[in-house]
């Protein structure tokens, strides 16, 4: 095992078991607050998420992945005494950002919430919410500099405290102001949340200051030999392809409830699908995915580096093995989601059709997940514009298929948008890719073993739960758990005897166990 894979996949286990950590809790918060205030609530939690979304597109404007790259290059070239002059760049451009942003969230707050939204309720919670940006503008440059000096880790560690922040600060409010009505409650939710990235804020910037200090204090400073330029070089063309995507998809998430409406369904009708399918199915459809997130992040640096070194080899490998592990994954995850789709459900948002739109979301799972660990491997290889480009395509067909389908159709119009835009998304990625990189796809190791397997499992599980006795109709949470792990365990079994695990990804798994001895 080469020593970079054995440390991606050292930071990579630290990073994903933080993140699944997060992921545990949210989800369970999520399902907390869905049963404490309401689908009406959610539904307008939701629609306010959208626009906070291209608030904080302006507000971070690329700056993570600018300060990756511009830190990675200047270490791999052995110019360490540059990283002190990027990130004093870096932390200007934030704040430019940051403020702008800020200020334009707070300024046309009630025209957005009164004649966008059609909801003056998320006016005062548009205004809370805009004090955040500037905070989390900086903590996005900091995220970047602790990612390219392979410190991932602490920027998670600051996320799980953020998240435990969030949870203790709104259940306090709830408990001191419920009940108060959907906008009361959704401002709640919304300063919980302000209050928490307050405090992360102070904290990762704690650490930053500290790791800067031990790293790169004691290394000469070079003259400044036109760093700003250089991230605005990188950072400002990847700014301006996400204004226009996140503005289409505000501007999806803003015509999904008036389509809804226009097809017969009343405003609370609109809110209450809206957040059965937002708020309840993808955050149980994306809930595994934080093994993939936390890992993809990790990706960037990796093959940035690999790239800067012209190590074309050692690409191919880190795209097979990623490809290849994130299928076995993801098929997985996609078929214990079916099967076990309606306990689910009835166990997490019971007297809701979240089950429903479970079952019918989890065959995307492999798509969301592979798209999701693509597009992280051409940013690192420079594609990072024209990976912005097909955001922008799949984002506009998105916004199209909406305005026309939902309307007519309903909630299955929007169904039949999801999938049409990720096919389109995950398709034109890898295609670009497969372009770069000449690798070879393996069918029947990554996806039809994978997929047999799984069926088989899932079968097997069935019919032995059926053997032993009736199945209940509302399992228990340990039951759930039991069965789902039976599951999983006899995928992993089936996997290995038909070799669509092999040698190579077992050794690779290996070394999630281990502490590399160059590991940062």
């Amino acid at each position: 095992m080469k020593p970079q894979a054995k440390r991606i996949f050292w930071n990579a286990m630290l990073l994903s078991v933080a993140s699944l950590f997060m992921r545990t809790v949210g989800v369970s918060f999520q399902v907390y607050l869905s049963n404490r205030v309401g689908e009406e609530s959610m539904g307008l939690f939701s629609l306010l998420s959208g626009v906070y979304g291209f608030a904080l597109t302006l507000a971070t404007s690329g700056i993570h992945l600018g300060v990756t790259r511009l830190v990675v290059e200047a270490v791999g070239k052995g110019e360490s005494g540059r990283v002190r002059s990027v990130m004093r760049k870096a932390t200007l451009y934030a704040l430019c950002f940051g403020c702008l942003s800020s200020s334009l969230l707070a300024l046309f707050a009630a025209p957005i919430g009164t004649h966008w939204l059609k909801d003056a309720r998320t006016v005062s919670s548009l205004r809370l919410l805009a004090i955040t940006l500037p905070l989390i503008s900086l903590s996005s440059a900091w995220g970047g500099y602790f990612t390219a000096v392979r410190r991932a880790y602490k920027s998670a560690a600051v996320q799980v405290a953020e998240q435990a922040l969030k949870i203790g600060f709104t259940m306090q409010l709830l408990a001191h102001v419920l009940p108060f009505g959907a906008e009361g409650t959704l401002c709640v939710l919304v300063l919980g949340g302000a209050l928490a990235e307050i405090c992360s804020f102070f904290l990762e910037w704690i650490l930053y200051l500290f790791d800067k200090r031990k790293s790169f204090g004691r290394i000469t400073p070079l003259p400044p030999n036109g760093e700003g330029r250089a991230l605005m070089g990188i950072s400002l063309p990847i700014a301006f392809t996400t204004y226009i995507r996140s503005a289409l998809v505000t501007l999806q998430h803003i015509l999904i409830p008036e389509g809804l409406r226009s097809s017969g369904a009343s405003h609370t009708q609109a809110l209450v699908a809206y957040a059965n399918i937002h708020s309840m199915a993808l955050p149980v459809i994306l809930y595994p995915a934080a093994l993939i997130y936390s890992f993809s992040g990790l990706l960037v640096p990796e093959i940035a580096e690999s790239t800067v070194q012209n190590a074309t080899r050692r690409i191919r490998y880190i795209i097979s093995r990623v490809w290849s592990l994130a299928l076995l994954f993801s098929i997985g995850v996609s078929g214990i989601l079916i099967c076990f789709s309606q306990e689910l459900g009835a166990l997490l948002y019971p007297g809701t059709s979240a089950g429903t739109y479970i079952r019918i979301l989890a065959p995307l799972v492999p798509i969301m997940y592979l798209d999701t660990a693509t597009d992280a491997m051409l940013k690192g290889l420079g594609q990072q514009v024209y990976s912005m480009n097909i955001n922008i395509l799949d984002a506009l067909l998105s916004v199209i298929l909406v305005w026309t389908l939902v309307p007519r159709y309903g909630i299955d119009g929007y169904l039949v948008t999801v999938y049409v835009s990720e096919l389109f998304n995950t398709v034109l990625s890898i295609t670009r890719l497969l372009c770069i990189s000449r690798v070879q796809v393996r069918l029947m190791k990554w996806i039809y073993g994978p997929l047999l397997c799984i069926v088989g499992a899932t079968y097997a599980t069935r019919t032995l739960l059926r053997l032993i006795g009736p199945y209940p109709s509302a399992p228990t949470a340990l039951g759930l758990t039991l069965h789902c792990a039976l599951t999983l365990l006899l995928y992993l079994l089936l996997l290995v005897l038909t070799k669509s695990i092999g040698r190579e990804e077992l050794s690779w798994t290996r070394t999630l166990f281990q502490r590399s001895a160059d590991a940062s």
